[in-house]
């Protein structure tokens, strides 16, 4: 009677388990979950195959030690007889060898060519001209630079639906990584290197960006908004922009580079044309003091 109470005890936690789970993951935003983009679909679709394919032999194996504990836990040593035969079984020795290194060998396959495939320096093809846009990841802080356009913004990036983005990336700050989890993969952003990433962002909506490489004491307020919007809206943000916004000269860039956390969100119109070449040159040469000259 105990044992049959005990049973149906387990039965019933598991079940509340997987219907909170179940309610959990319905409910909470899970941006690697949730793509919105050509290259996080893709990675999401990657996920989820290497997951089941992961699961052929972790479920059996976990399901088998959960049975076997229960089995020969020590109130059954008198009624479970422990007699061990598979030592000499060639088949089940065969079995759980053969099935693992399958797997290991399809997982191989899929993970060279998701490699190639996936890699963040591959232009993306589409019908509408691709985006330029620089980033100089900063202390700690993003800055975003539309050099064809004249514009530039601290923690927004506004980008256009259905239509490809190329991002050139460095960092005027200790090392830094670049990740908007429903767009894409993370990129680091490395000072006196330039680093790139293409996206495209197939659905309108506003997502979150952030670092995700530990960069000091304000790391956790590195954050930043990527707003996609459709094509009409996005030039007319460039323009209005353009005619309002204060110029971002080399003087005011050098003032932005001071270390400072939980920064809002700031315009600006005409930047310096060489900003983000002179940030990457700077870390190059030996009598560097910290300025874009």
């Amino acid at each position: 009677m105990l044992r049959t109470k005990r049973r149906w005890f387990v039965a019933l936690a598991l079940i509340v388990i997987v219907v909170l789970s179940a309610i959990y993951l319905a409910n909470v935003n899970i941006p690697i979950l949730e793509p919105k983009g050509v290259i996080a679909d893709k990675e999401f679709r990657l996920l989820v195959t290497v997951t089941v394919l992961m699961s052929i032999v972790a479920l059996p194996v976990f399901g088998l030690l959960i049975y076997i504990v229960w089995k020969y836990n020590e109130k059954n040593h008198t009624k479970k007889k422990y007699s061990p035969d598979w030592e000499s079984n060639k088949f089940i020795e065969g079995t759980w060898w053969a099935i693992p290194t399958i797997l290991i060998v399809i997982l191989s396959v899929i993970t060279w060519n998701a490699t190639y495939a996936l890699n963040p320096y591959n232009p993306i093809a589409s019908k509408n001209s691709t985006l330029n846009v620089q980033v100089i990841a900063l202390d700690w802080k993003w800055l975003f630079i539309y050099p064809a356009l004249k514009v530039a913004t601290i923690n927004k990036l506004m980008l256009p639906v259905n239509t490809p983005v190329h991002f050139y990336l460095t960092a005027d700050a200790p090392m830094n990584s670049f990740w908007i989890p429903q767009l894409s993969g993370q990129i680091y952003a490395m000072p006196g290197m330039q680093t790139q990433l293409y996206i495209l962002a197939n659905q309108p909506g506003e997502y979150n960006g952030w670092s995700a490489n530990i960069s000091g004491i304000g790391f956790a307020g590195m954050m930043f908004k990527a707003d996609v919007v459709s094509a009409t809206q996005f030039k007319a943000w460039a323009s209005r922009t353009v005619s309002s916004a204060p110029a971002l000269s080399l003087a005011r860039y050098n003032s932005l580079i001071q270390p400072s956390a939980y920064v809002k969100t700031r315009f600006f119109s005409n930047p310096a044309t060489n900003i983000f070449s002179q940030t990457i040159d700077k870390y190059m040469v030996a009598d560097y003091h910290g300025a874009v000259q």
